[in-house]
């Protein structure tokens, strides 16, 4: 049983991490990652709304009809993610000002109905759980490592962290080196996961 739980985390870093290998919430991953804060910080936003809502999908599926269960789907997602910008406009409105736009697209994120379409409605409540947080960590550290590569490339820092003298190469902070950074570390992820 445990070793069945453990497969439910790791899987989302290594044979399914939506990034990597499905390719999947490529807006967010793109757009947010200009720096590895902005990266973390969108990860754990995505986590948040994937863990709760993959619980309520669990619990209400069965009784939800199947001619409307996609509607129902994102009706759960959206009132997490309200619950959700609220949450940052409260507590972390630095964060909320920075991501902005982005934190309303979550409901439409493909990582997360796919996860409530493929599993959350055909396992139980705590499988999908343990579900969403394998997928939504997953998906939380290839953010992160990718705001890392265009934060050091871009601005010669981490986290905010300057390390490097001068201003970086302003092409990683924009939108062609996303494209780069991240097809960079496609190659990079399945060349290790084959060996």
């Amino acid at each position: 049983m445990a070793g069945k739980n453990w497969s439910l985390i790791t899987k989302g870093f290594f044979k399914e991490n939506p990034t990597f290998v499905l390719v999947l919430g490529m807006c967010p991953t793109l757009a947010t990652t200009t720096s590895a804060l902005n990266g973390l910080e969108m990860g754990l936003a995505t986590l948040f709304v994937l863990v709760l809502s993959n619980i309520v999908i669990s619990l209400i599926s069965p009784v939800v009809p199947d001619k409307v269960h996609i509607p129902v789907y994102i009706v759960v997602i959206a009132t997490f993610v309200t619950v959700l910008q609220l949450l940052m406009q409260a507590y972390t409105p630095a964060a909320y000002r920075t991501l902005g736009l982005f934190i309303p697209l979550i409901v439409v994120n493909c990582i997360i109905l796919g996860r409530a379409e493929a599993f959350a409605c055909k396992h139980n409540c705590w499988e999908s759980a343990l579900d969403g947080i394998g997928i939504g960590l997953g998906f939380t550290a290839s953010l992160t490592v990718i705001g890392i590569v265009r934060e050091i490339l871009g601005s010669g820092s981490v986290f905010g962290w300057k390390f490097i003298a001068g201003d970086g190469i302003l092409a990683f902070v924009m939108a062609p080196g996303a494209f780069m950074v991240l097809g960079y570390l496609l190659v990079l992820f399945n060349k290790i996961a084959k060996k």
